[in-house]
């Protein structure tokens, strides 16, 4: 993409190419201008490579045809090889008929555009990589003044700085040009007058030191504007609305609901902007058109959004958009929901065909759900967002991302309430309490929990209510007060038995189980996870009657029935394992390795320690893996 670096990257191995004597010949460089207003053309830079090689005057061939001949004999006499650098090329007659007649000499062409019709090898720049960008601005600020330490003083900041650069070259060399100038200022100074402008491009442009070595302004504004002006209208509309979508990758039919396209159009339109180095195809996730994914680097998606935001039309356009890609989530959250919810005997959800399937949709898409929820702070987007906020719950719990789950709970409790949506509140407030809960801050969760009961009973919502009771519980034997929770997990079992709802009275039972173990009635907790077993059985719930068979295996162990305790531990593995439950499954198994200690077998709770330091690795929950390593017996020797 432009400001990437390609024109300093070709001078760069150029000399170190010459160095190293692999063009005794010299190296010709021409700057073609390819997204300047007036481009240069092969006729014009012909003319200039001719004098370059002592063509000129009265030896200068009259005509371009005979121009063209000369430049090619005389590089075709060449003995020495040569370099030919065209910089800066936007369409391929700009250089084709600059290619010498022969392969004795190399040449290499800089361009924002995939020349994809030319049989010609491709090398693609990237960002620069987070370390290397912070060297980058490191070694241009003490290659003006070995003084100054602000990057060693300030290393949080300078990272904050790159990141803001969106790792582009030509970003962090006006960063580091401003930073020159404000040489007695720090560089946190500069990193929050970036953040309150919200336009890093804006800010960059109104402090640019100037031009680079090879004469060019240092500006990040007009290069995107120069690959934005030469898009046709429907790629430019494209580009448009997707620095509008809320995730910095999306996925080709969320894009396509975004625009309102059909997946082939919107596909050709999207490989049409990565060849011109406006968008990038995420690096490993390719296959069918569904599964691509899409990535705007984040100077690109602010220019994008501020296009739209200086016409009113745009604007319009641009909110049309976002309302449907909010729909299009939604829509499919839901649909993914319901499947991790399915049970034998429930309608068969229409678009995910299994767990796997539902749960791959929502990995790749889980930034921008998560992005998009923010949204409903606007008014028209409130209630869709509500909804979608909802939808998400039970996988982020699935999947542990408790930081996104507190945050997309927060986000639709305030939204509800601004828009007095009194359910909506409520089980916002629950799922926040749930999430709070796992995130270890119990004391937070039982008072969400108490709001959230609230305002079900101010509804006179019984299930939403005796949810609310249950998941009280949970937070509040986290806080250690057992004699509470039982209370609470009592309440939730009777408004389910009054329901009818057996499903759910087994989720209260489960629990109650769990609270009357703390609370150290442990023939009491085996009744009750016994009962919640055969609840779950009855309703074909596999996944929760493994948490069941494992709360089971606990308080038998509690009872000294070590053997009876490790055949539930097993029963619970079994389940665990066909879910993919890794995190349940590490549980488990820790909890069988502590029975199997407790039954004086230590080669066996060595191995149960290690498999579940193995299934929490693969949870991604690395305090847990080290802890179960931790408790691993040595190996008797």
């Amino acid at each position: 993409m432009g400001g990437i670096g390609k024109t300093a990257l070709a001078v760069e191995v150029a000399h170190r190419a010459r160095a190293r004597g692999w063009f005794p010949g010299g190296t010709l460089f021409v700057d073609l201008r390819g997204y300047d207003d007036d481009p240069v053309t092969a006729d014009q830079a012909v003319l200039a490579l001719l004098d370059a090689l002592g063509v000129r005057d009265r030896d200068l061939p009259l005509t371009t045809e005979r121009q063209y001949d000369a430049y090619r004999t005389l590089l075709a006499e060449r003995q020495d090889r040569m370099l030919l650098i065209l910089d800066n090329a936007s369409d391929p007659s700009q250089y084709v008929p600059l290619l010498p007649g022969t392969d004795h000499h190399r040449v290499l062409i800089t361009s924002r555009d995939r020349p994809d019709a030319l049989s010609v090898r491709l090398i693609d720049l990237e960002t620069l990589a987070p370390n290397e960008s912070v060297i980058l601005v490191t070694r241009a600020l003490h290659d003006t003044d070995e003084r100054d330490d602000r990057p060693a003083r300030e290393p949080d900041a300078l990272r904050e700085l790159t990141e803001l650069c969106g790792h582009l070259p030509l970003a962090l060399q006006i960063a580091a040009g401003m930073l020159r100038r404000r040489r007695h200022r720090d560089i946190a100074s500069l990193v929050a007058d970036v953040r309150e402008d919200g336009d890093p491009t804006a800010v960059f442009d109104r402090g640019s030191p100037g031009t680079d070595l090879y004469g060019r302004s240092l500006v990040l504004r007009p290069v995107l504007e120069t690959s934005y002006r030469r898009l046709p209208p429907d790629r430019a509309r494209l580009l448009r609305l997707l620095c509008l979508a809320p995730g910095a990758e999306t996925g080709t039919e969320a894009i396509a609901a975004l625009a309102d396209l059909d997946m082939v159009s919107a596909l050709s339109l999207l490989e049409d902007l990565a060849a011109r180095c406006l968008v990038t195809p995420v690096r490993g996730v390719y296959g069918t058109a569904s599964t691509m994914r899409w990535r705007v680097h984040d100077l690109v998606r602010v220019f994008g959004a501020s296009v739209v935001a200086g016409d009113a039309g745009l604007r319009e356009e641009g909110e049309v958009a976002r309302e449907r890609v909010l729909d299009f989530y939604w829509r499919c959250a839901d649909a993914a929901d319901d499947r991790l919810r399915w049970l034998p005997g429930m309608e068969e959800p229409e678009r995910f065909g299994d767990r796997g399937q539902a749960l791959a949709w929502l990995d790749g898409e889980r930034a921008g759900l998560v992005a998009a929820v923010s949204w409903g702070r606007e008014e028209r987007f409130a209630v869709t967002a509500v909804r979608l906020a909802e939808c998400l719950a039970e996988y982020l719990s699935w999947r542990r991302y408790f930081d996104d789950w507190i945050a997309v709970a927060e986000a639709a409790r305030e939204t509800a309430h601004q828009a007095e949506d009194r359910s909506g509140e409520a089980a916002a407030w629950n799922n926040l309490g749930l999430a709070l809960r796992e995130a270890g801050r119990a004391e937070e969760a039982i008072d969400a929990h108490i709001r959230a009961r609230h305002l079900y009973q101010a509804d006179t919502d019984r299930y939403g209510e005796a949810a609310a009771w249950n998941n009280l519980g949970l937070a509040l034997q986290e806080a250690g007060r057992a004699e509470e929770a039982i209370d609470a997990h009592i309440r939730a079992r009777d408004l389910h038995q009054a329901a009818g709802d057996r499903h759910r009275e087994g989720s209260a039972w489960c629990n109650l189980g769990s609270a009357l173990q703390e609370a150290g009635r442990a023939e009491e907790a085996i009744d009750a996870h016994i009962r919640a077993r055969d609840l779950y059985q009855a309703a074909g719930d596999r996944r929760r009657e493994a948490i069941a068979w494992n709360n089971l295996g606990n308080a038998l162990q509690d009872a000294d029935l070590t053997e009876e305790a490790i055949k539930a531990y097993g029963k619970a593995l079994e389940f665990r394992r066909e879910f993919e439950d890794w995190y349940g499954e590490g549980q488990t198994l820790a909890n069988l390795a502590l029975a199997h200690e407790a039954a004086h077998c230590p080669t066996e709770a060595r191995t149960a320690y290690l498999q579940a330091a193995d299934a929490y690795t693969r949870a991604n929950a690395p305090t847990e893996a080290a802890q179960a390593r931790t408790r691993a017996p040595d190996q008797p020797e």
